[in-house]
């Protein structure tokens, strides 16, 4: 039996390939395609940023328009995708469904194996766990040969664009100072030398640039050298941040002083993370078939277990009170209670479950709502069942945001207006109020230009209160008993908290927090941020981060 809940199945052929590391471009069987001008070309490179999941037409429009539609963007999406398809399919016969570029209700999404993007490829590289010096080093050689260029660079005035081009030169200075480390362990420390001097000097701030700087020059017994280095870190930090070295800095500067012998004395202890139990998955839809379909997806994995579920929304509080899941699958549609209701119910709880909600559209106020209650985030019906399990990993891990097409856009839409939560008194997902198009005239006013940021999470120069204040989140009318987003704004965090803040609203997993700040893992950061606040989820640390005014867009 299929795992698909609904027919979207990704197709086997690795004739086309998709670059994005570089110049934008498609090849079939190794020939470039003409992918069109400027916009069309745009329309591809979203839906591939979106990988796989469905992107509304209505979002493409306010992303390929920002702020400035013509008169009949939805016409003008449908003709991008019509040729489009031509070009990704040319021997596909007329009337025949497309396989490549599919219809995604209530847009488009497009199905490509990891194998067929070059940023997707890369990216698993860099994120793949594994300690041996020697692979690490092949590992990292290859997933760095994959650049050619500024990713996105084409499109760099496209804030959506922007942000997920930053996020992916992120992950490539990863995937660099990961290769240094493996170079320094092979030995290689001399020849790294030059370019490692390169790369502090370009990225002052980054402490794992000076670590790896002074640790190849004290293993090609340069000890001098090695101090000059940390002394050059002191003397910038002091002067750019009013810090002094991190603990991790001043040991190693501790062990060179005493002339401990070559090696990896230095380097933080890598402990591999404790494996954590399969989590148990509560699944609330009112609809039959897709509590079916949920079923047999969780099911298949081997590390995920299905716990239950409710089909509507008193009965899903009650079946987490009696089951105790790890995470909850909550439809944003429910009789009897709705999703937002059930979701605050159910976070209000002792030792709550993470909660993802499941929708089958946009956004709108209840959904935004939602993420400032404590929501792990959200991810659309049609989302293959691999993106789906994804989800349940990443929230039980307490890891990433899900499904960045539906969360982000929520984020920058209502970050500088939040309304009153009023529970159902707002438009249902399923309302056709409740997602206008562009061009109707009851459409609600986005933020202009920049108010639609793809992943990783970023704001926009207009959405954003003055830094410190909680001024959006006071405005929530959320019942005492209820989570209700921060009580307090970004006042009184540490530098070291307030970087933290800022890496896990752009995105970043735990893991890629680690390797930015030098540690095994950043979960402990994270946890206790999320404590030092009284949050519940990564999510109301991306709201907060953007209705403070920390992160901008495209900011680092």
């Amino acid at each position: 039996m299929s795992k698909s809940i609904y027919p979207c199945e990704v197709p086997t052929s690795t004739r086309l390939s998709f670059q994005i590391l570089g110049p934008f471009q498609a090849h079939r069987d190794g020939t470039a395609l003409d992918l069109g001008g400027l916009r069309q070309l745009a329309v591809l490179a979203r839906l591939l940023v979106a990988r796989g999941r469905a992107v509304p037409a209505s979002l493409l429009v306010d992303e390929i328009w920002p702020g400035r539609p013509p008169a009949q963007p939805l016409a003008s999406i449908q003709g991008y995708v019509s040729r489009l398809r031509r070009a990704l399919e040319p021997d596909r016969p007329p009337r025949q469904e497309a396989t490549v570029l599919v219809n995604a209700p209530p847009g488009y999404a497009l199905r490509a194996g990891a194998e067929q993007v070059d940023a997707w490829r890369f990216e698993s590289e860099v994120r793949r766990a594994c300690d041996e010096p020697r692979q690490v080093w092949t590992s990292m050689e290859a997933a760095l040969a994959l650049w050619r260029g500024p990713a996105l660079a084409e499109l760099a005035n496209l804030p959506w664009a922007a942000t997920e081009a930053a996020r992916l030169e992120e992950l490539r200075l990863v995937a660099v100072e990961r290769h240094a480390d493996a170079g320094i362990r092979l030995g290689m420390g001399a020849a790294l030398v030059p370019d490692l001097e390169a790369h502090a000097c370009a990225h002052p701030l980054r402490e794992e640039a000076w670590r790896l700087l002074a640790s190849s020059l004290y293993s090609s017994g340069r000890l001098g050298d090695a101090l000059g280095a940390l002394r050059r870190a002191r003397a910038f930090w002091r002067e750019e941040l009013g810090l002094d070295l991190s603990a991790e800095l001043r040991a190693l500067e501790a062990d060179f002083l005493a002339q401990r012998p070559a090696g990896r004395p230095w380097l933080p202890e890598q402990r591999r993370a404790p494996e954590r139990p399969a989590p148990r998955v509560l699944v609330a839809d009112d609809q039959a078939l897709v509590r079916a379909g949920l079923r047999v997806v969780l099911d298949a994995e081997p590390d995920v277990r299905f716990a239950g579920e409710a089909a509507d929304g008193e009965e899903a509080v009650a079946a987490v009170r009696a089951l105790r899941p790890d995470v909850v699958l909550l439809d944003i549609q429910m009789p009897r209670l709705d999703g937002l209701a059930s979701a605050r119910r159910i976070l209000a709880g002792p030792r709550p479950p993470k909660v993802i909600m499941l929708t089958t559209f946009g956004s709108d106020e209840n959904l935004y709502a939602a993420l400032r209650a404590g929501v792990s985030g959200f991810i659309l019906k049609t989302s293959p069942p691999e993106q789906l399990v994804a989800a349940v990993r990443a929230a039980a891990a307490g890891d990433a945001l899900i499904d960045p097409a539906v969360t982000t856009r929520l984020i920058a839409a209502f970050a500088s207006h939040p309304t009153p939560d009023s529970g159902s008194s707002h438009p249902t997902p399923d309302s056709p109020a409740a997602y206008p198009t562009s061009n109707s005239p009851t459409s609600r006013p986005f933020p202009s230009t920049d108010s639609s940021p793809s992943f990783p999470f970023t704001a926009s120069s207009d959405s954003v209160v003055s830094s410190g204040s909680s001024a959006s989140f006071a405005s929530s009318a959320d019942a005492p008993s209820e989570p209700g987003g921060p009580v307090g704004g970004i006042d009184g965090l540490s530098p070291g908290q307030l970087s933290v803040l800022r890496l896990v609203a752009r995105g970043l997993s735990d893991r890629q927090i680690g390797q930015v700040m030098g540690l095994a893992d950043a979960g402990a950061l994270v946890g206790d941020l999320l404590a030092r606040l009284g949050l519940l989820d990564r999510a109301q640390l991306v709201v907060l981060a953007y209705e403070s005014g920390l992160v901008t867009p495209g900011g680092r």
